[in-house]
Protein backbone atom coordinates (compact mmCIF):
# COMPACT_ATOMS: atom_id res chain seq x y z
CA UNK A 1 0.00 0.00 0.00
CA UNK A 2 3.03 2.27 -0.02
CA UNK A 3 2.26 3.29 -3.59
CA UNK A 4 -1.31 4.40 -2.83
CA UNK A 5 -2.19 7.98 -1.92
CA UNK A 6 -5.53 8.68 -0.28
CA UNK A 7 -7.39 11.98 -0.61
CA UNK A 8 -10.16 12.48 1.96
CA UNK A 9 -12.64 15.13 0.83
CA UNK A 10 -13.59 17.05 3.98
CA UNK A 11 -14.33 20.59 2.84
CA UNK A 12 -18.08 20.57 2.13
CA UNK A 13 -20.56 22.84 3.90
CA UNK A 14 -23.00 20.06 4.86
CA UNK A 15 -25.82 22.53 5.49
CA UNK A 16 -28.41 19.74 5.76
CA UNK A 17 -27.02 19.03 9.24
CA UNK A 18 -28.45 22.36 10.33
CA UNK A 19 -26.97 23.99 13.43
CA UNK A 20 -24.56 21.06 13.97
CA UNK A 21 -22.31 22.48 11.21
CA UNK A 22 -22.64 26.14 12.17
CA UNK A 23 -19.16 26.13 13.70
CA UNK A 24 -17.56 22.94 12.36
CA UNK A 25 -17.06 21.04 9.14
CA UNK A 26 -19.41 18.13 8.53
CA UNK A 27 -16.66 15.47 8.93
CA UNK A 28 -15.87 16.98 12.35
CA UNK A 29 -19.39 16.40 13.70
CA UNK A 30 -19.27 14.11 16.77
CA UNK A 31 -20.65 10.61 16.34
CA UNK A 32 -21.34 7.49 18.36
CA UNK A 33 -20.43 8.73 21.82
CA UNK A 34 -16.71 9.36 21.28
CA UNK A 35 -15.85 9.70 17.60
CA UNK A 36 -15.93 12.28 14.82
CA UNK A 37 -17.37 11.30 11.44
CA UNK A 38 -13.98 11.55 9.72
CA UNK A 39 -12.54 8.96 12.12
CA UNK A 40 -14.08 6.22 9.97
CA UNK A 41 -12.21 7.17 6.78
CA UNK A 42 -8.96 7.76 8.66
CA UNK A 43 -9.28 4.47 10.55
CA UNK A 44 -10.08 2.57 7.36
CA UNK A 45 -6.87 3.92 5.84
CA UNK A 46 -4.81 2.89 8.86
CA UNK A 47 -6.41 -0.56 9.05
CA UNK A 48 -5.65 -1.03 5.35
CA UNK A 49 -1.98 -0.09 5.61
CA UNK A 50 -2.45 3.19 3.72
CA UNK A 51 -0.26 5.73 5.49
CA UNK A 52 -0.07 8.41 2.81
CA UNK A 53 -3.19 10.48 3.45
CA UNK A 54 -4.17 14.01 2.45
CA UNK A 55 -7.28 15.64 3.97
CA UNK A 56 -8.77 18.40 1.84
CA UNK A 57 -10.45 21.02 4.01
CA UNK A 58 -12.22 24.30 3.34
CA UNK A 59 -15.38 25.10 5.30
CA UNK A 60 -14.94 25.75 9.05
CA UNK A 61 -11.71 23.70 9.22
CA UNK A 62 -10.48 24.64 12.70
CA UNK A 63 -12.08 21.90 14.81
CA UNK A 64 -11.29 19.31 12.14
CA UNK A 65 -7.64 20.36 12.05
CA UNK A 66 -7.43 20.32 15.85
CA UNK A 67 -8.96 16.86 15.96
CA UNK A 68 -6.63 15.31 13.38
CA UNK A 69 -3.49 17.08 14.65
CA UNK A 70 -0.43 15.17 13.48
CA UNK A 71 -2.46 11.97 13.05
CA UNK A 72 -1.12 10.02 16.01
CA UNK A 73 -4.32 8.06 16.86
CA UNK A 74 -4.24 6.57 13.35
CA UNK A 75 -0.46 5.98 13.28
CA UNK A 76 -0.20 8.73 10.68
CA UNK A 77 2.40 10.83 12.50
CA UNK A 78 5.25 9.95 10.16
CA UNK A 79 8.33 11.75 8.91
CA UNK A 80 7.70 10.41 5.40
CA UNK A 81 4.06 10.11 4.39
CA UNK A 82 1.53 10.32 7.20
CA UNK A 83 -1.38 12.75 7.15
CA UNK A 84 -1.35 16.28 5.79
CA UNK A 85 -4.15 18.86 5.68
CA UNK A 86 -4.44 20.68 2.36
CA UNK A 87 -6.43 23.91 2.46
CA UNK A 88 -7.26 26.23 -0.44
CA UNK A 89 -5.34 29.46 -0.80
CA UNK A 90 -5.12 32.39 -3.18
CA UNK A 91 -2.01 32.89 -5.28
CA UNK A 92 -0.79 34.51 -8.47
CA UNK A 93 -0.72 31.08 -10.12
CA UNK A 94 -4.51 31.04 -10.24
CA UNK A 95 -5.28 28.98 -7.14
CA UNK A 96 -8.62 29.77 -5.58
CA UNK A 97 -11.29 28.32 -3.31
CA UNK A 98 -12.24 24.76 -4.20
CA UNK A 99 -15.16 24.79 -6.65
CA UNK A 100 -16.05 21.12 -6.21
CA UNK A 101 -14.61 17.78 -5.17
CA UNK A 102 -12.76 17.27 -8.46
CA UNK A 103 -11.42 20.82 -8.43
CA UNK A 104 -10.16 20.30 -4.88
CA UNK A 105 -7.98 17.41 -6.03
CA UNK A 106 -7.04 19.22 -9.26
CA UNK A 107 -5.66 22.17 -7.32
CA UNK A 108 -3.43 19.71 -5.46
CA UNK A 109 -2.04 17.83 -8.45
CA UNK A 110 1.39 19.08 -7.44
CA UNK A 111 1.04 17.00 -4.27
CA UNK A 112 0.37 13.88 -6.36
CA UNK A 113 3.31 14.65 -8.65
CA UNK A 114 5.65 14.96 -5.66
CA UNK A 115 4.96 11.36 -4.63
CA UNK A 116 5.84 8.09 -6.30
CA UNK A 117 2.42 6.47 -6.38
CA UNK A 118 0.55 4.13 -8.69
CA UNK A 119 -3.01 4.80 -7.55
CA UNK A 120 -5.01 7.58 -5.92
CA UNK A 121 -7.88 6.66 -3.60
CA UNK A 122 -10.59 9.32 -3.38
CA UNK A 123 -12.72 9.15 -0.22
CA UNK A 124 -15.60 11.11 1.27
CA UNK A 125 -14.94 12.23 4.81
CA UNK A 126 -18.58 12.20 5.87
CA UNK A 127 -19.75 8.57 5.63
CA UNK A 128 -20.08 5.96 8.39
CA UNK A 129 -18.65 2.53 7.57
CA UNK A 130 -15.67 0.24 8.19
CA UNK A 131 -13.88 -1.09 5.12
CA UNK A 132 -10.56 -2.65 4.15
CA UNK A 133 -9.32 -0.49 1.28
CA UNK A 134 -6.42 -2.87 0.65
CA UNK A 135 -8.95 -5.41 -0.64
CA UNK A 136 -10.34 -2.75 -2.99
CA UNK A 137 -6.81 -2.04 -4.23
CA UNK A 138 -6.12 -5.76 -4.77
CA UNK A 139 -9.38 -6.10 -6.73
CA UNK A 140 -8.46 -3.07 -8.84
CA UNK A 141 -5.01 -4.44 -9.66
CA UNK A 142 -6.22 -7.98 -10.36
CA UNK A 143 -8.78 -6.64 -12.83
CA UNK A 144 -6.17 -4.39 -14.45
CA UNK A 145 -8.69 -1.55 -14.06
CA UNK A 146 -8.11 2.12 -14.76
CA UNK A 147 -10.81 3.20 -12.31
CA UNK A 148 -12.68 1.25 -9.66
CA UNK A 149 -15.83 2.53 -7.98
CA UNK A 150 -17.09 1.07 -4.69
CA UNK A 151 -20.82 0.35 -4.74
CA UNK A 152 -23.34 -0.92 -2.23
CA UNK A 153 -26.94 -2.05 -2.47
CA UNK A 154 -29.61 0.35 -1.24
CA UNK A 155 -33.39 -0.14 -1.04
CA UNK A 156 -35.08 0.51 -4.39
CA UNK A 157 -37.26 3.10 -2.67
CA UNK A 158 -34.17 5.17 -1.80
CA UNK A 159 -32.30 5.11 -5.12
CA UNK A 160 -33.38 8.68 -5.89
CA UNK A 161 -31.07 9.86 -3.07
CA UNK A 162 -27.89 8.44 -4.61
CA UNK A 163 -25.76 8.20 -7.69
CA UNK A 164 -26.74 4.82 -9.16
CA UNK A 165 -24.29 2.50 -10.93
CA UNK A 166 -25.18 -0.27 -13.39
CA UNK A 167 -22.71 -3.16 -13.83
CA UNK A 168 -22.54 -5.84 -16.49
CA UNK A 169 -21.87 -9.54 -15.81
CA UNK A 170 -18.11 -8.83 -15.63
CA UNK A 171 -18.58 -6.04 -13.07
CA UNK A 172 -17.75 -3.36 -15.63
CA UNK A 173 -19.50 -0.03 -15.01
CA UNK A 174 -21.77 0.58 -17.99
CA UNK A 175 -23.84 3.52 -16.76
CA UNK A 176 -24.17 6.10 -14.00
CA UNK A 177 -27.31 8.03 -13.07
CA UNK A 178 -27.28 10.91 -10.60
CA UNK A 179 -30.30 10.61 -8.24
CA UNK A 180 -32.63 9.04 -10.85
CA UNK A 181 -36.40 8.93 -10.42
CA UNK A 182 -36.56 5.47 -12.03
CA UNK A 183 -33.24 3.75 -11.42
CA UNK A 184 -31.91 0.90 -13.58
CA UNK A 185 -30.32 -0.78 -10.56
CA UNK A 186 -30.05 -0.41 -6.80
CA UNK A 187 -26.25 -0.16 -6.62
CA UNK A 188 -25.31 3.19 -5.11
CA UNK A 189 -21.92 4.79 -5.54
CA UNK A 190 -20.25 5.10 -2.15
CA UNK A 191 -18.18 8.10 -3.18
CA UNK A 192 -15.05 5.89 -3.11
CA UNK A 193 -12.97 6.00 -6.30
CA UNK A 194 -9.63 4.34 -7.00
CA UNK A 195 -7.79 5.81 -10.01
CA UNK A 196 -4.58 4.90 -11.70
CA UNK A 197 -2.54 8.05 -11.22
CA UNK A 198 -2.06 8.91 -14.90
CA UNK A 199 -5.76 8.38 -15.62
CA UNK A 200 -6.78 10.66 -12.74
CA UNK A 201 -4.45 13.43 -13.83
CA UNK A 202 -5.70 13.23 -17.41
CA UNK A 203 -9.34 13.37 -16.29
CA UNK A 204 -8.78 16.31 -13.95
CA UNK A 205 -6.87 18.28 -16.56
CA UNK A 206 -9.67 17.73 -19.07
CA UNK A 207 -12.40 18.60 -16.55
CA UNK A 208 -10.62 21.81 -15.56
CA UNK A 209 -11.13 23.11 -19.10
CA UNK A 210 -14.87 22.46 -19.04
CA UNK A 211 -17.77 24.43 -17.62
CA UNK A 212 -19.07 22.06 -14.96
CA UNK A 213 -19.67 21.58 -11.26
CA UNK A 214 -16.20 19.96 -11.04
CA UNK A 215 -17.59 17.06 -9.03
CA UNK A 216 -16.34 13.47 -9.09
CA UNK A 217 -19.81 11.96 -9.11
CA UNK A 218 -21.54 14.35 -11.48
CA UNK A 219 -18.67 15.08 -13.89
CA UNK A 220 -15.63 12.79 -13.63
CA UNK A 221 -17.42 9.44 -13.35
CA UNK A 222 -19.62 9.92 -16.45
CA UNK A 223 -16.49 11.16 -18.24
CA UNK A 224 -14.52 7.93 -17.65
CA UNK A 225 -17.29 5.41 -18.43
CA UNK A 226 -16.73 4.05 -21.91
CA UNK A 227 -13.33 5.71 -22.21
CA UNK A 228 -11.40 3.74 -19.59
CA UNK A 229 -11.69 0.35 -17.92
CA UNK A 230 -14.05 1.16 -15.06
CA UNK A 231 -15.00 -1.60 -12.63
CA UNK A 232 -17.43 -1.77 -9.74
CA UNK A 233 -16.37 -3.15 -6.36
CA UNK A 234 -19.29 -4.49 -4.34
CA UNK A 235 -19.26 -3.68 -0.63
CA UNK A 236 -21.66 -5.69 1.52
CA UNK A 237 -21.11 -4.15 4.94
CA UNK A 238 -22.80 -1.30 6.82
CA UNK A 239 -22.56 2.08 5.06
CA UNK A 240 -24.50 5.26 5.77
CA UNK A 241 -24.41 8.70 4.25
CA UNK A 242 -25.16 10.86 7.30
CA UNK A 243 -25.86 14.01 5.32
CA UNK A 244 -29.20 14.85 6.96
CA UNK A 245 -30.37 15.27 10.54
CA UNK A 246 -32.59 12.19 10.20
CA UNK A 247 -29.88 9.94 8.69
CA UNK A 248 -27.31 11.17 11.23
CA UNK A 249 -29.68 10.50 14.13
CA UNK A 250 -30.61 7.08 12.75
CA UNK A 251 -26.98 6.02 12.23
CA UNK A 252 -26.30 6.84 15.87
CA UNK A 253 -29.39 4.93 16.99
CA UNK A 254 -28.24 1.93 14.92
CA UNK A 255 -25.32 1.55 17.33
CA UNK A 256 -27.50 0.74 20.32
CA UNK A 257 -29.17 -2.30 18.78
CA UNK A 258 -28.42 -5.63 20.49
CA UNK A 259 -26.43 -6.80 17.46
CA UNK A 260 -25.66 -3.65 15.46
CA UNK A 261 -24.81 -4.01 11.77
CA UNK A 262 -21.87 -1.68 12.37
CA UNK A 263 -19.67 -3.64 14.78
CA UNK A 264 -17.42 -1.17 16.59
CA UNK A 265 -16.07 -4.00 18.75
CA UNK A 266 -14.22 -5.77 15.92
CA UNK A 267 -10.48 -5.42 16.65
CA UNK A 268 -9.62 -6.03 12.98
CA UNK A 269 -11.64 -2.98 11.93
CA UNK A 270 -10.92 -0.73 14.89
CA UNK A 271 -12.26 2.81 14.64
CA UNK A 272 -9.67 5.09 16.18
CA UNK A 273 -10.07 8.60 17.50
CA UNK A 274 -8.32 11.25 19.54
CA UNK A 275 -8.05 10.09 23.13
CA UNK A 276 -9.25 12.39 25.89
CA UNK A 277 -8.30 11.41 29.40
CA UNK A 278 -11.39 11.10 31.59
CA UNK A 279 -12.47 8.84 34.46
CA UNK A 280 -14.95 6.03 33.98
CA UNK A 281 -18.62 6.81 33.51
CA UNK A 282 -20.43 7.07 36.86
CA UNK A 283 -24.02 6.16 37.68
CA UNK A 284 -25.74 7.51 40.78
CA UNK A 285 -27.91 5.53 43.21
CA UNK A 286 -31.13 6.42 41.39
CA UNK A 287 -29.81 6.31 37.84
CA UNK A 288 -31.56 4.11 35.28
CA UNK A 289 -29.80 3.50 31.96
CA UNK A 290 -31.21 1.17 29.30
CA UNK A 291 -29.99 0.37 25.77
CA UNK A 292 -27.63 3.34 25.58
CA UNK A 293 -23.99 4.21 25.00
CA UNK A 294 -22.38 6.26 27.78
CA UNK A 295 -18.83 7.58 27.31
CA UNK A 296 -16.07 8.09 29.87
CA UNK A 297 -16.39 11.07 32.14
CA UNK A 298 -20.19 11.13 32.05
CA UNK A 299 -22.09 11.26 35.34
CA UNK A 300 -25.68 10.01 35.22
CA UNK A 301 -28.03 10.45 38.15
CA UNK A 302 -31.25 10.48 36.14
CA UNK A 303 -32.84 8.26 33.46
CA UNK A 304 -31.28 7.55 30.07
CA UNK A 305 -33.13 5.41 27.53
CA UNK A 306 -32.17 4.57 23.93
CA UNK A 307 -29.66 7.40 23.83
CA UNK A 308 -26.00 8.21 23.26
CA UNK A 309 -24.14 10.19 25.91
CA UNK A 310 -20.75 11.73 25.09
CA UNK A 311 -17.88 12.42 27.54
CA UNK A 312 -18.34 14.62 30.59
CA UNK A 313 -22.11 14.94 30.24
CA UNK A 314 -23.82 15.52 33.59
CA UNK A 315 -27.40 14.27 33.99
CA UNK A 316 -28.98 15.39 37.26
CA UNK A 317 -31.41 13.33 39.29
CA UNK A 318 -34.96 13.45 37.93
CA UNK A 319 -33.79 14.31 34.40
CA UNK A 320 -35.01 12.01 31.61
CA UNK A 321 -33.28 11.51 28.24
CA UNK A 322 -34.91 9.37 25.57
CA UNK A 323 -34.03 8.64 21.92
CA UNK A 324 -31.48 11.47 21.98
CA UNK A 325 -27.84 12.29 21.39
CA UNK A 326 -26.05 14.49 23.93
CA UNK A 327 -22.61 15.89 23.00
CA UNK A 328 -19.65 16.55 25.31
CA UNK A 329 -19.64 18.77 28.40
CA UNK A 330 -23.40 19.30 28.45
CA UNK A 331 -25.45 19.58 31.65
CA UNK A 332 -29.04 18.32 31.85
CA UNK A 333 -30.47 19.77 35.03
CA UNK A 334 -32.98 18.32 37.48
CA UNK A 335 -36.35 17.21 36.05
CA UNK A 336 -35.46 18.26 32.50
CA UNK A 337 -36.74 16.03 29.66
CA UNK A 338 -34.91 15.54 26.35
CA UNK A 339 -36.91 13.51 23.82
CA UNK A 340 -35.79 12.67 20.25
CA UNK A 341 -33.31 15.52 20.14
CA UNK A 342 -29.67 16.26 19.40
CA UNK A 343 -27.92 18.50 21.93
CA UNK A 344 -24.53 19.92 20.95
CA UNK A 345 -21.46 20.52 23.12
CA UNK A 346 -21.28 22.71 26.22
CA UNK A 347 -25.06 23.17 26.43
CA UNK A 348 -26.84 23.95 29.71
CA UNK A 349 -30.44 22.72 29.94
CA UNK A 350 -32.23 24.38 32.85
CA UNK A 351 -34.30 22.59 35.50
CA UNK A 352 -37.69 21.37 34.31
CA UNK A 353 -37.06 22.31 30.68
CA UNK A 354 -38.50 19.99 28.03
CA UNK A 355 -36.91 19.65 24.60
CA UNK A 356 -38.91 17.64 22.06
CA UNK A 357 -42.27 18.37 23.66
CA UNK A 358 -45.71 17.25 22.51
CA UNK A 359 -47.32 15.52 19.53
CA UNK A 360 -47.21 18.43 17.08
CA UNK A 361 -44.76 17.59 14.27
CA UNK A 362 -44.96 20.86 12.34
CA UNK A 363 -41.86 21.13 10.16
CA UNK A 364 -39.33 23.85 10.85
CA UNK A 365 -40.17 27.15 9.16
CA UNK A 366 -36.54 28.15 8.57
CA UNK A 367 -35.27 24.72 7.46
CA UNK A 368 -38.28 22.75 6.19
CA UNK A 369 -36.10 20.43 4.12
CA UNK A 370 -33.80 19.53 7.02
CA UNK A 371 -35.89 19.57 10.19
CA UNK A 372 -39.05 17.68 9.34
CA UNK A 373 -38.96 14.27 11.10
CA UNK A 374 -39.64 15.37 14.68
CA UNK A 375 -36.01 15.79 15.77
CA UNK A 376 -35.14 19.02 17.58
CA UNK A 377 -31.58 20.35 17.62
CA UNK A 378 -29.85 22.52 20.24
CA UNK A 379 -26.76 24.41 19.08
CA UNK A 380 -23.33 24.48 20.66
CA UNK A 381 -22.94 26.45 23.89
CA UNK A 382 -26.65 27.24 24.24
CA UNK A 383 -28.04 28.04 27.67
CA UNK A 384 -31.70 27.07 27.88
CA UNK A 385 -33.47 28.62 30.90
CA UNK A 386 -35.42 26.47 33.34
CA UNK A 387 -39.09 25.76 32.71
CA UNK A 388 -38.88 26.08 28.91
CA UNK A 389 -41.02 23.94 26.61
CA UNK A 390 -39.50 23.39 23.18
CA UNK A 391 -41.51 21.43 20.63
CA UNK A 392 -40.60 19.12 17.74
CA UNK A 393 -38.51 20.09 14.70
CA UNK A 394 -37.14 23.07 16.61
CA UNK A 395 -33.74 24.68 16.24
CA UNK A 396 -32.01 26.67 18.96
CA UNK A 397 -28.87 28.45 17.84
CA UNK A 398 -25.32 28.34 19.12
CA UNK A 399 -24.48 30.33 22.25
CA UNK A 400 -28.02 31.56 22.85
CA UNK A 401 -28.83 32.78 26.36
CA UNK A 402 -31.93 33.46 28.40
CA UNK A 403 -32.45 36.94 26.93
CA UNK A 404 -32.71 35.45 23.44
CA UNK A 405 -36.03 33.80 24.39
CA UNK A 406 -39.22 35.87 24.15
CA UNK A 407 -41.43 33.19 25.66
CA UNK A 408 -41.29 30.06 27.80
CA UNK A 409 -42.96 28.15 24.97
CA UNK A 410 -41.23 27.46 21.65
CA UNK A 411 -43.79 25.79 19.40
CA UNK A 412 -42.97 22.93 17.06
CA UNK A 413 -41.24 24.10 13.90
CA UNK A 414 -39.89 27.30 15.46
CA UNK A 415 -36.30 28.50 15.77
CA UNK A 416 -34.53 30.61 18.37
CA UNK A 417 -31.31 32.29 17.31
CA UNK A 418 -28.90 34.59 19.11
CA UNK A 419 -30.12 38.18 18.83
CA UNK A 420 -26.59 39.64 18.97
CA UNK A 421 -24.24 37.60 16.74
CA UNK A 422 -21.15 36.19 18.42
CA UNK A 423 -18.15 37.63 16.60
CA UNK A 424 -15.55 35.22 17.93
CA UNK A 425 -17.01 31.70 18.34
CA UNK A 426 -15.06 29.24 20.45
Amino acid sequence: MKRVLSFILAGGVGERLSILVAERAKPAVPFGGKYRIIDFSLSNCANSGIYNVAVLTQFNPRSLAAHIGVGRPWDLDMTTGGVVLLQPFLSQSGRDWYKGTADAVYQNLYYIEDRRIDEVLILAGDHIYTMRYDRLVAYHRNRDADVTVAVTEVPQSETSRFGIITLDHNEHVISFEEKPKNAKSNLASMGIYLFNTKVLMECLEENSRRESSHDFGKDILPQVIGKFKVHGYRFRGYWRDVGTIQSYWQANMDLIADLPDLNLYNPDLEVRTTYYNAPCAKFGPHAQVTRSLVANGAIVNGWVENSIIFPRVFVEEGAYIKDSIIFDDTTINKDAVIDRSIVDKRVWIGPGTRVGEGDDFTINRDEPNYLNTGISVVGKGAKIPGGMKIGRNCKTGCWIESNDFDSKLIGSGESVMRKIPRLHPI
